[in-house]
């Protein structure tokens, strides 16, 4: 009798903590998590407008104990100073383009696309999620201060210009925006003049002439910057190559160290999977606006030029001895190139013969 009771009593206290657990006292008290995140994407982008969204989902995958103040682009701080923002705890977290760090994390070369290397979105997310790309992402910048949360996917960057480029010899000469890393290093070995802007400050320097073009990021976004107004010519690659620089443009979402280790282990999984979930939204949402502006860019008068086959082979001569050079700076860049380097053999991507001469 003594034993039966105990179970119920034991049974009824199991009941009234599972109970209090979901109940809305309970919610109440849970502890809250204020975000604020800046994002490369300047106000009034269809990418900014993504980010928010992306806030929005947060605070309903989190219960509302997680909630994001957003900023865009140069709100808080400077675009190339969020880096030391988030480390700093100036900012909490930050929403770049991963490749902006390449000058200071050699590594963030190959944590997005690079010319001629891996060139679709399901190839980088195979790399991330199962080839160990997110976990040499994340050991790396650890060691930063800085938590990466994981890759958002994007999309294929173009190339605006004042003038027509229609060959590989075309950019000899050419003032050109690019965003550094490899991309600005084979631009660089073309004959270009590169000149490092971030996003915000396009339009002007094309405007004022002190670039002749820019790449960033892809048609939607560049129109909203009005990229059009300035520059009557789009150069892409041949239709199977539209992007021979950067065909899978990847951002981030990178947490200050101290403030992601603060949060409980199930916010953490929401917070990683809410990531997940909104890499690949964000990446329908950018391509559907996509189809939504080509026509614009017609009616606008900008005309696209499409380099050829032949100049992909002379960009792709130029292109490797720099992806060795470049993974050669640190552990981490060889080790991420390493493996990509790989997954391009088993993909027919490069052969013994592309590399010959060549080694990490």
């Amino acid at each position: 009798m003594k034993e039966n009771r105990r179970n119920f009593i034991r049974k009824l206290a199991t009941g009234v903590a599972a109970s209090s657990v979901f109940s809305p006292l309970a919610v109440a008290q849970a502890p809250r998590f204020r975000w604020r995140i800046q994002s490369a994407w300047d106000a009034g982008t269809v990418g900014y407008s993504l980010f928010q969204k992306f806030a929005e989902r947060v605070k309903e995958l989190t219960d509302g104990q997680i909630e994001i103040q957003t900023f865009p682009a140069g709100a808080v701080v400077g675009t190339f100073d969020m880096f030391d923002a988030v480390k700093t705890g100036v900012l909490d977290g930050m929403h770049p383009f991963t490749l902006y760090w390449a000058g200071r994390m050699p590594v963030t070369a190959f944590l997005s696309s690079y010319p001629l290397g891996l060139d679709r979105p399901d190839q980088w997310e195979t790399w991330y999620y199962g080839l160990g790309g997110l976990e040499l992402a994340r050991k790396a910048y650890e060691e930063q201060g800085l938590f990466f949360v994981g890759p958002v996917q994007h999309d294929y960057n173009i190339i605006h210009s004042k003038k027509p480029i229609k060959s590989f010899e075309d950019f000899k000469g050419v003032k050109l925006r690019v965003p550094g890393g490899m991309i600005a290093a084979i631009f660089a070995a073309a004959g270009a003049a590169t000149v490092l802007l971030p996003g915000g400050e396009v339009y002007p320097a094309l405007e004022r002439g002190v670039i002749d073009a820019a790449d960033f990021v892809g048609p939607a976004v560049n129109y909203n910057l009005g990229f059009h107004q300035v520059a009557k010519y789009i150069i892409m690659g041949p239709p199977e190559t539209p992007s021979i620089h950067q065909p899978v443009d990847l951002a981030d979402i990178t947490i200050n160290i101290n403030r992601w280790r603060a949060l409980p282990r199930n916010l953490q999984e929401r917070f990683e999977a809410a990531v997940h979930e909104w890499s690949w939204i964000h990446y329908a949402g950018i391509q559907k606006a996509n189809l939504e502006t080509w026509p614009k860019y017609k009616a606008a008068g900008v005309q696209i030029i499409r380099l050829s086959t032949v100049d992909v082979r002379k960009f792709r001569r130029v292109a490797i001895p720099i992806w060795f050079k470049w993974a050669k700076q640190d552990k981490y860049a060889r080790e991420a190139f390493a493996s990509q380097l790989e997954y391009m053999k088993a993909l027919g991507y490069v052969t013994d013969a592309d590399i010959r001469g060549l080694s990490l």
